[in-house]
């Protein structure tokens, strides 16, 4: 599918025909993943009446996630949104509704295992398919960088707002009202999205073989491809999940309260929402496999910068600095993920980002709370800089072009020329 080419702007992204509509409905069935978390955990609490059970539960409802967002991917891949998504996503809520029904006091620890793990392994890759549709919808990639941007910064914000809405319904009703929101947010939106007509496109992959070879060829070119982008969402996600412990340890080793911590990590989100809008609204020269490792290091150094703050008033500006880098970064990689996915393999090259950053983010969590307790603070700062640093050293593919526009009477053919970078972000 393809759009006249209006000039380059965020509102430009929006009166693309039927953007609008297509994004507003993802962004719905999106916001289920910012909520689902603290309501099933206010749940799970609840009824268990142990942390430990609560914990163990939530690992596994994430772990399933995780390790199975490439298969539901490539489902879509292979036969679309429209016959794939739909299922995927009534599944989950309903068994988020049943999951909803088991949390009550006196509920086998086994049946809340299992039907976490179960919907655990159903959400629908919504972010990956809605930044598949708008590669598809605009051909410009100058456009096409922004609209990725535009994903990036709301996404931000559904993870901060999901909470929040959380709030406002555990104030009147029982946490588990929040786990069925989740799941009426994510059939409702979901069902809203696959009946845009611009989720027709992302083609299913179907049986045209000769279009799946990757730069450099095969699955193993598609993997080549992949490993400078999955490797620094990795080194990402490992870095600013390091930054919310190593914030909280700072505010408590110098007696600041919750509060300070709270306000330093809004300073993260902020920087991260501005530099990714002004990412995305910049006419780049550079290539977006150029960029990467640049934004990978600019995060790195200013985390590493930011462990030498002798005090709050110089720790907010430089975990502001730090989160200028974040979106660019992760919006970039998924770039650089689309511009190297053969066709068929598109939601799957974003999804395999969106993995690595949140493996990355278990892995750093996990991690930098051994550390703590070990190591100096701004020792600990400096390694969770490192990590990302250490991402931008990964060798980047060689961006191979397609052209869009294709022509019914003739078969599809391989693109010339390079594509212009573009920047732009996450669920």
């Amino acid at each position: 599918m393809s759009t006249p080419l209006p000039r380059p702007s965020y509102a430009a992204v929006l009166r693309v025909p039927h953007a609008r509509r297509t994004f507003a409905a993802a962004l719905v069935g999106r916001l289920s993943y910012g909520t689902v978390s603290l309501a099933l955990m206010l749940s799970l609490t609840r009824s268990t009446g142990s942390y430990a059970v609560a914990g163990l539960v939530m690992a596994l409802f994430g772990a399933m996630g995780v390790l199975l967002s490439p298969y539901r991917a490539a489902l879509v891949d292979r036969h679309g949104p429209r016959r794939a998504l739909l299922p995927m996503a009534l599944l989950y809520a309903a068994l988020l509704c049943v999951l909803a029904a088991v949390c009550r006091p006196g509920t086998p620890e086994a049946v809340l295992v299992v039907t976490a793990a179960l919907a655990g392994a159903c959400p629908p890759p919504l972010g990956p398919t809605m930044r598949a549709v708008w590669a598809e919808l605009l051909p410009d990639r100058a456009l096409l960088q922004r609209a990725y941007s535009l994903d990036g910064v709301a996404e931000e914000l559904l993870f901060v707002s999901g909470p929040l809405l959380v709030g406002a319904v555990v104030a009147v009703a029982p946490p588990t009202a929040g786990v069925v929101l989740s799941a009426v947010l994510v059939a409702g939106g979901t069902l809203a999205f696959v009946t845009s007509a611009t989720t027709a496109a992302p083609s299913p992959a179907g049986p045209e073989k000769d279009e799946g070879a990757a730069p450099g060829g095969g699955a193993t070119g598609q993997a080549r491809a992949l490993l400078q982008p999955v490797v620094v969402a990795a080194g990402v996600g490992v870095s600013v999940s390091a930054v919310d412990l190593l914030v909280v340890a700072y505010a408590g080793e110098r007696g600041l309260g919750d509060g300070a911590a709270a306000w330093v990590l809004a300073a993260l989100s902020v920087g991260s929402a501005a530099g990714g809008l002004v990412n995305g609204a910049v006419t780049w020269t550079s290539s977006t496999r150029a960029r990467l490792p640049f934004f990978a290091a600019g995060l790195g150094l200013c985390l590493a910068a930011a462990g030498l703050a002798p005090g709050l008033g110089t720790l907010l500006p430089a975990v502001m600095c730090a989160g200028l880098f974040v979106a660019p970064a992760l919006t970039t990689a998924y770039l650089v993920a689309d511009e190297n996915a053969a066709p068929g393999f598109r939601v799957r090259a974003g999804t395999w980002c969106n993995t690595a950053v949140n493996a990355g983010s278990s892995a750093g969590a996990a991690a930098v709370g051994l550390l703590v307790e070990r190591l100096p603070l701004p020792v600990c700062f400096a390694v969770s800089g490192a990590v990302a640093a250490a991402a931008a050293l990964v060798p980047g593919p060689v961006s191979r072009r397609r052209s869009r526009v294709r022509r019914a009477s003739r078969p599809r053919r391989p693109r010339q020329g390079s594509r212009a970078g573009r920047a732009g972000g996450r669920p």
